[in-house]
């Protein structure tokens, strides 16, 4: 063999080399399990890696809360003819003399129309001067307004009439039938009034969540729950605005699984059994039913109830860890509840991972072995 020829099979042996130590790192469908377990606080990561029991499903099973808080729940109902900012009054006065402060020669009555109640919630009225109105009924004012006159005019007799103005009104979009702004009347004083008068909503009842925003609360809740719960149909405010959409939630399943995929909640719950038969179930031929992992960040009030702990303050990664073989693995998975934004992941068993590396091996020594065959017949 001549030297440039020993050359050309060193450098293919070279090559066979470096290929050989490659195929220990053979394409595959995310870390293994030895890998996960190395992201845990106790090696080289930041994750607290938990095995799945029935205490740690009922503890991580926590979801956050959804309904209406306390505060909006004790609002009591608008009185059918109760005044409010941006409405608008006329007033009707009657006086017992000839030539009285409104009425002239020939009438003993004058009218003052579209008298707007200001944003403060007040009226003007001359003589009178200025007179609260929100919150007040038509008759209450009247007998406000005329005590006041009773001292300018004798025996005065005023009638008062609202016309309701946009102080009352509620704003309903999404997932409704007709969205725009509604007026609060007596009819349709509670949150489920509205909606039907918005032609009722569009989307599945077990998967539409409700969202109201007053002022600076944000609140929301599940549509059935309105029905099902009775103090949740709350009295509504002007200015309410109501959101009305189908539920937001997705979680992700990924690895030896039938397919990968990023899904979105059908129903209210989702087990992580059922989050695996979303996508076909385990891979028979590839996945670990040892090594189901469910990625999540909790918060410090679970993390803490997980660990034992009260000094963690910030939100925790943690890992979740569902042996499937285990005597009552399937019942652990089963209680295990899904949440938003989770990670599902299906470790591949490691007799694939070996036999896949073999076979990686293999095709690359056949093909070392063949080119080194070549480089020697051509001398």
């Amino acid at each position: 063999m001549t030297v440039p020829t020993r050359l050309r099979a060193s450098s293919l042996a070279l090559a066979a080399l470096v290929a050989i130590v490659a195929a220990c790192d053979a394409p595959r469908s995310g870390p293994s399990m030895s890998e996960i377990f190395a992201g845990s606080v106790l090696r080289e990561g930041d994750a607290f890696i938990v095995a799945v029991n029935r205490a740690v499903a009922r503890t991580a099973a926590t979801t956050p809360s959804s309904g209406f808080s306390t505060a909006l729940q004790r609002g009591a109902l608008l009185g059918g003819d109760t005044i409010a900012p941006g409405d608008v009054v006329t007033l009707n006065i009657f006086e017992n003399v000839e030539e009285g402060l409104f009425a002239g020669v020939e009438a003993n009555n004058a009218i003052l129309s579209e008298v707007q109640v200001d944003d403060a919630g007040f009226i003007f009225v001359p003589y009178a001067g200025r007179i609260r109105a929100a919150g007040r009924s038509p008759d209450a004012l009247r007998r406000s307004i005329t005590e006041l006159l009773d001292e300018q005019t004798p025996d005065p007799q005023v009638i008062v009439s609202r016309a309701q103005g946009d102080g009352r009104t509620v704003s309903v979009l999404g997932s409704v039938a007709a969205q725009g702004v509604y007026p609060i009347e007596r009819p349709t004083r509670r949150i489920t009034a509205m909606l039907a008068a918005a032609g009722g909503v569009t989307t599945p009842v077990d998967q539409t969540v409700v969202r109201l925003s007053r002022g600076d609360r944000r609140e929301s809740v599940w549509l059935k729950d309105l029905f099902d719960i009775e103090h949740f149909d709350i009295a509504l405010r002007g200015g309410d605005r109501i959101l009305v959409e189908e539920d937001r939630r997705t979680f992700s399943v990924l690895g030896a699984t039938g397919t990968s995929s990023r899904l979105p909640f059908d129903t209210r719950t989702i087990s992580a059994i059922e989050a695996i038969a979303m996508v076909g179930g385990l891979d028979p031929l590839r996945a670990d039913p040892k090594g189901v992992f469910v990625f999540r960040e909790e918060p410090p009030h679970i993390a803490n109830a997980l660990l034992g702990r009260s000094d963690l303050t910030t939100d925790q990664r943690f890992v979740y860890v569902l042996d499937l073989t285990a005597p009552n693995g399937m019942f652990h998975a089963r209680d295990f509840q899904v949440r938003d934004g989770d990670t599902v992941f299906v470790t591949e068993a490691s007799s694939v991972v070996w036999s896949r590396q073999i076979a990686t091996l293999t095709g690359t020594l056949g093909v070392a072995s063949a080119a080194q065959g070549l480089a020697e017949g051509g001398d």
